[in-house]
């Protein structure tokens, strides 16, 4: 299909029947002259409750299961009354309860068993998602747009890891053609679920953390869509978090590689994999303001005719440094680091920073606090007989620590730049614990103290001078700086 515009909203973006309207009027605008398809996510803070009642579930919390899914209900159904006509109100709330009894089918099966398994996990979380599907493609329905809602179970197709699935793309393209293809060429709007998809043999799984995003790319890349539109409720891809560098500014544009980086050293504007579909065939991506439409938001794009060196600083501060040595000569460090790597990846663990020292073959992990429990236990079973037998001296562990990450493809090769990255954080009085480099040069990855990561952040972005510039005065013809215009005679 030519022209297609696929388009997705966040959380926010569907936070409320408010927000829902204007979501489903944008899109609606844009399907006056073009196809389009949109994603939604789960209504902001819904996917963090289903979570909660679920955990409720398991450790036999029957109130707050019971009031999480009173929430859950009186949510969605203010939402519904507030988006449509009385007359259409019952049809939908009845879809609406539906999905509900469902997922509290489930929690309470959980409930039973005292445990939560992944396969039920990924088919209840899902539900946040399905429901909203349900009240957008209604209002645009009511509202006179043609629609029809999808459940991505029935398009994307995923392999079997529960909680984290990867797509498959081949299988995907075969269904995402025959379910959505006919629905935009009949004229409708297909509304479809983020975030969750399902094994070749139905099986519900779901695309990890921020899978919506990376649902929209999938289906952008399966359908051969123009362009791929992502609302949130910020006005692009920033230089850096505003919270911490007052004049971080929007980036008009930037490539698939140091969209990617900024994402996973985290820069919150989209998922790490939402761009792998999309580069192979070279679909250019918005990110866009939903509460600020009229701003252009940022561009992403394969490539960029003159690269520009250091673009963004990212930043996150919910990490934890894990550090082992060998304490003896039997154990050699090399393999000591490819065993604890191996460890940390089975147990679904992203590695943010590795750094290591050559002579003491002593090496650190950077990973996210949530994910720091999963990851002592996981290389303290992979190295329980070094660790007893002293082969392996203890594991350290250091939560008061922050990372930063210069990025920029035009930073390669361009002599000096980590020296004044380090020299500007060290002027600031904060000390670097570790140091990450690829050898692409795209990204320079920093440690440091968690107190002076916010003085860290300002000082990179600063010395690179990445802050919104003062406009540069226009003065009269004749007239210069700090000179007064010559009076008249």
């Amino acid at each position: 299909m030519k022209n297609l515009l696929v388009m997705k909203f966040g959380g926010t973006s569907v936070g409320s029947a408010a927000r829902m309207r204007v979501s489903a009027g944008l899109a609606a605008a844009e399907r006056k002259n073009r196809p389009v398809a949109i994603v939604v996510s789960a209504m902001s803070k819904v996917t963090d409750l289903l979570l909660e009642t679920m955990r409720h579930a398991e450790s036999g919390n029957r109130a707050g299961m019971e009031g999480n899914l009173a929430r859950l209900r009186e949510r969605h159904e203010e939402a519904c009354r507030e988006l449509l006509p009385a007359a259409a109100q019952g049809a939908v709330l009845a879809q609406l309860h539906d999905l509900i009894d469902e997922f509290e089918r489930i929690v309470h099966g959980m409930a039973m068993l005292g445990e939560r398994p992944p396969r039920s996990v990924d088919e209840a979380v899902a539900v946040g998602e399905r429901l909203s599907t349900v009240l957008v493609s209604e209002f645009l329905r009511s509202s006179g747009t043609p629609s029809v809602g999808v459940n991505a179970r029935e398009v994307v197709v995923t392999d079997a890891v529960f909680g984290n699935a990867s797509p498959l793309m081949e299988p995907t393209r075969v269904k995402a053609c025959e379910k959505l293809l006919p629905y935009l060429e009949e004229g409708l709007l297909p509304v479809i679920t983020g975030f969750n998809g399902a094994t070749a043999d139905g099986r519900p799984t779901t695309l990890g953390r921020g899978g919506s995003d990376f649902s929209a790319s999938i289906l952008a890349a399966a359908l051969d869509a123009s362009e791929l539109w992502i609302w949130t409720d910020v006005d692009g891809i920033m230089s850096a978090d505003p919270r911490l560098v007052p004049d971080a500014q929007v980036l008009e544009e930037i490539t698939y590689a140091e969209a990617a980086e900024l994402a996973y050293n985290g820069a919150k504007v989209l998922h790490p994999r939402t761009l792998a579909p999309l580069v192979g065939k070279k679909i250019p991506v918005w990110s866009k303001n939903s509460f600020a439409p009229e701003k252009p938001g940022t561009r992403i794009v394969p490539s960029m005719a003159v690269p520009q060196g250091a673009r963004a600083v990212a930043s996150m501060r919910n990490v934890a440094l894990v550090s082992l040595e060998p304490a003896s000569a039997e154990m050699n460090g090399v393999q000591l680091m490819a065993r604890a790597l191996d460890a940390i990846a089975r147990a679904d663990v992203e590695v943010l920073v590795v750094s290591s020292s050559s002579y003491r073959q002593s090496f650190c992990l950077l990973v996210r606090e949530d994910e720091l429990e999963r990851s002592l236990h996981a290389l303290e079973s992979a190295l329980a007989l070094e660790l007893a037998h002293q082969y392996v001296n203890p594991i350290q562990v250091d939560r008061n620590v922050g990372l930063l990450a210069a990025v920029g493809e035009g930073m390669q090769g361009k002599p000096g730049l980590a020296g004044r990255i380090f020299t500007a954080i060290s002027r600031v009085q904060v000390n670097i614990i570790a140091i990450a480099q690829g050898s692409s040069e795209l990204t320079i990855a920093v440690v440091v103290r968690r107190d002076g990561l916010e003085k860290a952040v300002k000082a990179v972005h600063a010395e690179c001078g990445l802050g919104i510039r003062p406009p540069v005065p226009v003065f009269p013809f004749g007239q210069s700086e700090g000179r007064a215009p010559r009076a008249k005679r």
